[in-house]
């Protein structure tokens, strides 16, 4: 006897509007040439819908002024 199961796939999470707004602000250094790198990363992985990557390029640009890079 075999057993199916229905599955689905659970909805999207809503986060509060503003929220990517919030999570992406940052502004690139003029003459930093990673940073420069770094924020056309962040819009790519924004228009592609990819908010967790674009948040890993904006906290390296807003991480500039600790000497990061």
């Amino acid at each position: 006897m075999t057993v199916r199961y229905k599955t689905t796939q659970e909805r999207p999470v809503d986060l509060p509007v503003g929220f990517n707004a919030w999570l992406l602000d940052c502004a690139p250094v003029p003459g930093c040439a990673t940073c420069r790198t770094e924020w056309r990363n962040l819009k790519t992985a924004e228009g592609a819908g990819e908010i967790w990557q674009a948040a890993d390029h904006a906290t390296k640009i807003r991480h500039h002024a600790s000497g990061s890079h």
